[in-house]
């Protein structure tokens, strides 16, 4: 399993993180085995929120065995300090756990919310809180949409955030002004040695209204193994991307193993022919269509 390290934090991280929101509405037995076949491949890295229905509960069993083994991030989406505050140590208690690698604050993807954050009694007050108590080792920060770039180059601004963790895949590259911004956050964080790491990799399009979703996502995602192989490839060709979350379904979460485990066997050209030929390519936050 290829790894690369988690920013100033100096940790060695597998390049795929497990992204647990694919527990939320999975069985116990189901999450059991999905855990179980992310550590025999070699990841190391896991990531869940409070917000992903039950997938911190279905962690605790496996990760409260495994703790000093493995890299755990979990996020609050609160806003203010004692709202925050209650969610983080909820999260220690469903994960059986006493304290959490990373701690992040969830879905800043707006200045209002970067704002609401980090304004006197903000769930930023809550989480330097905690990291003083010892339960949150360190603090991280998250967005969705197309302005969660700008947003965390202010945030790394405002506050020497040990992580950003927010969308990258080949469509949203391809759109100037995103791509301008994630360069410019791409910057910042490397003279703030702060880890970027992406999300949505393999991201396909919105759902079409009233089709089948055979997965759990939220959006459609690729789930062909050439593509998911190229996508993977697009990302982890940023050298300062230090790793990326698996998409919210179990059912895929083999396939971006696969994919990394043959990280460096496609060109970057074979990569491009691949993602730039797919019809109906697009981003799931509502930006323009097609690829110039």
């Amino acid at each position: 399993m290829l790894k690369r390290t988690i920013g100033r934090l100096n940790y060695e991280s597998s390049v795929v993180m497990f992204g647990a929101a694919s527990l939320g509405n999975v069985t116990q037995e189901e999450a059991d085995a999905s855990i179980s076949f992310a550590l025999q491949h070699g990841v190391n890295h896991f990531d869940t929120a409070a917000s992903y229905g039950d997938a911190e509960l279905r962690m605790g069993p496996t990760i409260s065995q495994i703790r000093n083994d493995i890299f755990l991030a979990t996020k609050t989406g609160q806003r203010t300090k004692k709202e925050a505050k209650e969610e983080i140590y909820r999260s220690l208690e469903r994960m059986r756990v006493d304290s959490v690698d990373l701690l992040q604050l969830h879905a800043v993807g707006s200045m209002d919310e970067l704002d609401r954050c980090t304004e006197k009694g903000g769930a930023l007050e809550a989480v330097i809180e905690a990291q003083d108590e010892g339960i949150v080792k360190a603090i991280g920060i998250t967005g969705h949409g197309h302005q969660a770039p700008i947003v965390h180059k202010e945030a790394l601004r405002r506050f020497p955030f040990a992580t950003v963790l927010l969308p990258l895949n080949y469509y949203m590259y391809s759109l100037p002004d995103y791509r301008e911004a994630f360069d410019a956050l791409m910057e910042e964080a490397s003279e703030k040695q702060a880890a970027v790491r992406v999300i949505k990799a393999i991201a396909k399009a919105p759902w079409v209204e009233g089709e089948q979703r055979p997965y759990a996502t939220w959006y459609e995602p690729f789930d062909q193994q050439e593509i998911i192989d190229a996508c993977v490839h697009f990302v982890l060709s940023f050298p300062g991307v230090t790793g990326f979350a698996s998409a919210g379904d179990i059912h895929l979460f083999p396939k971006m193993v696969a994919a990394v485990e043959r990280y460096g066997s496609m060109s970057d050209e074979e990569a491009e022919r691949i993602l730039r030929k797919i019809s109906g390519y697009t981003t799931i936050f509502g930006a323009p269509t097609s690829i110039a």
